[in-house]
């Protein structure tokens, strides 16, 4: 079995699709897993960018020390 993703909140859907008992419930819960997903993948693509400028930083400084 694989791990659960740190991010996944499997209990919370679980019961949220146990909720689920009639068509909007569920489109609401399609909904939340799809808003949910963009979110986490912004916030990737966020902490992508910073690391990416703080290594142009850092290369930037040391490459102006060695002048």
């Amino acid at each position: 079995m694989r791990k659960q993703d740190l991010g996944f909140d499997y209990h919370r859907y679980h019961r949220l699709l146990t909720e689920a008992d009639d068509d909007d419930k569920r489109l609401a819960l399609i909904e939340l897993l799809i808003e949910e997903k963009a979110r986490d993948r912004l916030a990737a693509q966020r902490a992508s960018d910073r690391a990416a400028m703080t290594a142009h930083t850092i290369a930037t400084v040391l490459r102006n020390g060695r002048n």
